[in-house]
């Protein structure tokens, strides 16, 4: 029986990576060659493979993400992207100009922890490949 942990995790993986990815992902990957001009690249790996990881992050992870699908393993490197973002790229920021990338950070941590709940394809999936294997 779902409860209402259940509910509120699956409104937490949905809204939290829809703003993910209508805010930062999606605009990334509709505009990729333009990105590659203007990304800041603070580990040297060029342009177009930072903003590959990064729509990355941004787009396929939070996509796995809303449906429940390994949500655990699709937060981490969204973590990771919010951590460069934050003390690497844009370390001037004050808490103010950052406070949107600290939301993000403290609710995608969340769901590492927390993990995806009950209401989520990736668990039909585990179910279905649970039910096999008891079967041999």
């Amino acid at each position: 029986m779902l409860n209402t942990v259940d509910w509120a995790l699956l409104f937490m993986r949905v809204s939290v990576s829809l703003l993910l990815l209508k805010v930062h992902g999606l605009p990334k990957l509709l505009h990729f060659s333009q990105q590659v001009q203007v990304i800041e690249d603070p580990f040297g790996l060029g342009g177009a493979m930072t903003v590959s990881l990064a729509v990355f992050a941004e787009v396929l992870c939070p996509l796995l993400i809303i449906f429940g699908v390994f949500t655990r393993l699709a937060c981490l490197p969204v973590i990771v992207l919010l951590l460069v973002s934050l003390l690497l790229v844009h370390p001037q920021w004050s808490l103010e100009e950052g406070q949107f990338a600290w939301l993000l950070l403290i609710l995608f941590t969340a769901l590492t922890i927390a993990g995806g709940g009950r209401i989520a394809a990736g668990r039909s999936v585990f179910a279905w490949q649970n039910s096999l294997q008891w079967s041999h």
